[in-house]
């Protein structure tokens, strides 16, 4: 029997016909979060591009390849393989590189290979391939050559945002409640979404992404919180994970709509437009039942009990008192109570408590680096996606698809044979699949892409499931500070991911071979953590330490024994 607030779930159904309209209605805008997260992939990118070119070119040789136009090279041109070679009306021949450009002297023929003089200057203009990328914020402000640096630092800067986002609204949900800040980071979302696109020059998109960034993070952080205060414990896991789903499916109308619009500023409004939908109807959302009762507000969580047994089709024979009877001491106590409860509060807020003893220190580091790798490698791959030849779109598009079925089979996975069983297996596999990358031809391309899509299809599971799992391993007293400890390092790797993926500069599959060595590793050091399905959530630290220990034999039948008496009686 459920105590409690929980109560409720019992009577007036666990996922029923209103939880299920909020549910869904409150993760349709998490769209919008996974959009706006990997929108970066073709807002920021660089097409092929050359020094600018004198304005009458008659003639242009690249390699084996003549045209009298420089729009005829681009299908032919590879960056870092030679300049491109052209001659203008007056008889003047230039070699155009992407940094730099060449005047040859005393030039007779015009051929490919020049062994003379020549005058090197600095690319004073740029001129780029638009037949991928029409417009992007590089091709506008020419972030490129000197100024690469500042193409590169918007993704890390975004992910900044989110982090700070999380730990912001995070808190003031705690303190005025989870609905204003729904409806607040939405229509934040919005406002700064649109002014992203309207942004006249580089320091100012950043920053708007910044602050987008920030109410992106807070809405997603607050709608898990949300969405697992209106379902019941039956399929919290389920409607947990797939908040994740709603994310994967902004990942691919990204892809969709970077495929259909080709300019920055247009892809940003359209894609931005995802949320209007949601702020004709979030207005509607009423606060949590968990957070009315732990305010006091009862004659709301009254009228909320009624409404919910009116859509559910059933009476409203439930009353606040039946939950505050059952909930005293547990929602309605806080740090004003003298029975010395205020001390374990004051002692839920230490993180010396994670690293008590050695035993839980290495769970401590090994939930943290679970955290970490899933967020690493998730942006890695979502972000990488771009880069491994192929076309880009279809790239993208298949990252974010891969993640449906993964959360469906970390659901099933994790209610049959274990959350231990399903980390570490998803981590080793995810681990192989990206090392085995080394291995590939640079010529074939698929089988890459495959072994890509299988790490992120593997790193989706673990990082679905370490939410629910974290909150397992650690009793009540300190549960909370170890899921916002672990969701820190989440946004930590979510900040380095960038980094990582800018390593493809060096080798094209270089970021995905980090992160297969890394989460092969911690899949090893996962194994060790005890395993937690069916097992009831801990309370003090000593149970939280004992999981996973074998019971003593002779208790555990003088337990059974007991046990056998009372039926007989």
């Amino acid at each position: 029997m459920t105590n409690g607030v929980e109560r409720l779930f019992d009577q007036l159904g666990h996922f029923n016909r209103f939880q299920a309209c909020l549910y869904f209605a409150a993760i349709f805008q998490a769209i919008s979060c996974g959009i706006h997260y990997l929108a970066s992939v073709f807002l920021v990118e660089t097409p092929k591009f050359l020094c600018d070119s004198p304005s009458n070119i008659t003639d242009v040789l690249y390699r084996n390849h003549s045209s009298t136009s420089l729009a005829d090279i681009w299908t032919h041109y590879k960056p870092g393989d030679g300049p491109v070679v052209v001659q203008t009306a007056g008889g003047d021949q230039w070699e155009l590189s992407p940094c730099l450009k060449a005047l040859r002297l005393d030039a007779i023929n015009f051929q490919y290979d020049f062994f003379g003089n020549k005058t090197v200057e600095s690319c004073g203009d740029f001129v780029y391939d638009h037949s991928e990328v029409e417009q992007s914020i590089v091709t506008d402000w020419d972030l490129v050559c000197d100024k690469e640096w500042l193409a590169k630092l918007a993704q890390p800067t975004f992910m900044l945002g989110v982090l700070i986002g999380a730990l912001v609204f995070g808190d003031i949900a705690d303190r005025i409640g989870r609905r204003p800040i729904l409806m607040a980071t939405s229509l934040c979302q919005f406002i700064f979404g649109v002014t992203v696109a309207f942004t006249g020059n580089y320091y100012l998109f950043v920053l708007m992404r910044f602050l987008l960034a920030m109410v992106s993070s807070g809405y997603l952080v607050v709608v898990f919180v949300y969405v697992t205060e209106f379902t019941g414990i039956k399929v919290r896991t389920w409607t947990s994970m797939h908040v994740h789903a709603a994310f994967a499916v902004g990942i691919m109308v990204v892809a969709l709509v970077g495929y259909l619009v080709r300019v920055w500023w247009i892809y940003q409004i359209i894609l931005t437009l995802s949320t209007s939908p949601f702020l004709l109807y979030c207005w509607k959302f009423p606060e949590t039942p968990f957070y009315l009762m732990a305010k006091g507000r009862y004659k709301e969580t009254q009228e909320l009990l009624d409404t919910m047994a009116y859509f559910n089709g059933l009476p409203p024979t439930l009353k606040v008192s039946e939950l505050n009877d059952e909930c005293d001491g547990e929602l309605l106590n806080d740090n004003k109570q003298e029975d010395g409860r205020a001390m374990q509060v004051e002692k839920r807020l230490s993180i010396l408590d994670m690293f008590g003893s050695l035993k839980m220190a290495g769970r401590s580091a090994t939930c943290w680096a679970i955290w970490f790798i899933g967020s690493l490698g998730y942006y890695v791959f979502s972000l990488g996606s771009v880069n491994l030849g192929g076309n880009q779109y279809i790239n993208l598009f298949l990252a974010g698809a891969v993640e449906v079925p993964s959360y469906l089979i970390g659901c099933i996975a994790m209610d049959r044979v274990g959350r231990k069983k399903t980390c570490a297996p998803a981590l080793l596999l995810g681990g192989v699949a990206c090392m085995l990358i080394i291995v590939v031809p640079q010529d074939i391309e698929i089988l890459a892409i495959v072994l890509s899509m299988t790490g992120k299809f593997a790193i989706a599971i673990a990082f679905g499931l370490i939410y629910l799992y974290t909150c397992e391993l650690y009793p009540t007293i300190i549960r909370s500070l170890a899921v916002g400890s672990g969701s820190m390092m989440c946004r930590v790797g979510s900040v380095v991911a960038p980094f990582c993926v800018y390593l493809a500069d060096v080798w094209i599959y270089l970021p995905q071979l980090i992160v297969g060595i890394l989460a092969f590793i911690i899949g090893i050091l996962t194994m060790f953590l005890p395993e937690t399905l069916g097992q009831p959530l801990t309370s003090t630290l000593e149970e939280a330490e004992a999981l996973g220990s074998k019971p003593n034999m002779k208790n555990a039948a003088v337990d059974a024994q007991e046990m056998n008496q009372t039926i007989k009686a």
